[in-house]
């Protein structure tokens, strides 16, 4: 029997995530276009995730939308999202934060430029509201994004052949490895923008909570992986600690 392959994946990967996980995932069942799968990846949470999960089967079943999970411990967010890949049935993914909202067309939106595009690019990105912060866009540049993760994972899509090619996310990272995965192709990544919005992104996620060891992981990746010049590494990363330094102080004066 052939295994049904749907034009796209949707990867959540979460952990005691009960608060936001029922949001998301409802922002997933509620989508207009409906021929793609979501896979959850839950870390073995010890909260009420799982239940909550377990309510969706049925609707999922009754939009016949392709769905599937596990619970079990993992290592970290990219050692989940690499088992999510590997239970993939399609040639493109996308990773939703257990926070996050997919806007209702967002999947549409993003199959209909697959269908156009085939396998002509590794990459394709959309805007992303961060909540009540700004709205991340534009074009994909190498000379910026060297430099600055300057465009949105989550929500965007990622063709197979890039992870084939690639391999998949380092496990080693625990903050930035969807950063250093994209960093690989260096100045050949080919990529497409989408000028629409597709996403709402929480403010509060583990790369706000934890910003000094997101510095400290992006350096380490555009020094080992991007091959970005000495001088411009260490500078990027003296001023990010300056500022954040500087933030903290500011704070502590208007409290």
């Amino acid at each position: 029997m052939t295994k049904e392959i749907k034009n796209v994946t949707i990867i959540t990967v979460c952990y005691n995530s009960e608060k936001t996980i029922r949001e998301t995932i409802e922002s997933v069942l509620n989508q207009t276009h409906i021929d793609f799968e979501y896979i959850l990846i839950d870390g073995d949470s010890t909260d009420k995730t799982v239940t909550i999960i377990k309510s969706f089967e049925k609707k999922f079943k009754e939009k016949n939308i392709r769905f599937k999970w596990i619970s079990e411990k993992d290592s970290g967010i990219y050692d989940a999202f690499n088992k999510g890949i590997k239970l993939a049935n399609s040639n493109w993914i996308s990773f939703l934060g257990s926070d996050d909202l997919y806007l209702e067309n967002a999947i549409e939106i993003y199959s209909e430029e697959i269908n156009k595009l085939a396998k002509k690019v590794d990459f394709i990105h959309s805007n992303v509201e961060v909540e009540g912060v700004r709205t991340i866009q534009g074009k994909w540049l190498w000379k910026t994004f060297k430099r600055n993760m300057s465009i949105a994972h989550v929500g965007s899509f990622h063709n197979l052949n890039y992870f084939k090619k690639y391999s998949d996310f380092d496990t080693s990272y625990k903050i930035a490895g969807d950063y250093e995965l994209l960093l690989r192709a260096k100045e050949n990544l080919k990529t497409h923008w989408i000028n629409k919005k597709t996403v709402l992104m929480s403010a509060g996620g583990i790369s706000n909570n934890q910003i000094k060891k997101v510095y400290a992981e992006t350096t380490r990746a555009k020094k080992q992986t991007g091959q970005v010049n000495f001088f411009l590494y260490n500078f990027d990363y003296i001023k990010w600690m300056f500022k954040y330094y500087i933030k903290i102080t500011l704070n502590a004066f208007t409290r």
